[in-house]
């Protein structure tokens, strides 16, 4: 078996655990606080102002990657997918604007990365990409959750 092979089947818990091992710095953590969901956003912007369908059917594609992780995953996602659409609507921009805000945020999660001293996740595996929102998303999990108990 491959280690392509071997990584798709991990647990998000296994995911969460690696990102996490270049993700321990403060100012890293709250540089990709605010810099992973802007990343997420601007491509959906970028994609909506190419191709409706397509970034909706990519959009699926990547819910399908989620619920095969978690479940609460899965609803989380879809419900910031739903945020980032509202968001598009508000904020009509076109693809330059979102491109520019794409690049923006790469920058800062750079420039965490170097304050971490440790390069980012998807080097190693491009699934991380998709593991970032995940990251964000489980936090906001857990912490809803504390704040309930």
């Amino acid at each position: 078996m491959s280690r392509q092979q071997r990584m798709s089947k991990r647990t998000l818990e296994q995911w969460l655990s690696e990102y996490a091992v270049s993700h321990q710095n403060l100012i890293n953590k709250k540089i990709h606080w605010l810099c992973v969901p802007t990343i997420f956003v601007s491509l959906l912007g970028m994609g909506m102002s190419l191709s409706v369908w397509f970034t909706l059917v990519l959009s699926a594609l990547v819910l399908l990657f989620y619920m095969r992780l978690s479940t609460p995953l899965f609803l989380a996602m879809g419900m910031f997918i739903l945020i980032c659409l509202s968001v598009m609507a508000v904020l009509p921009w076109g693809f330059k604007v979102w491109a520019g805000v794409f690049i923006v945020a790469w920058i800062g999660q750079f420039i965490g990365h170097k304050i971490e001293g440790k390069k980012p996740s998807f080097f190693e595996d491009l699934q991380f990409l998709l593991i970032g929102p995940a990251w964000v998303a489980n936090n906001l999990m857990r912490r809803k959750q504390s704040e309930t108990s």
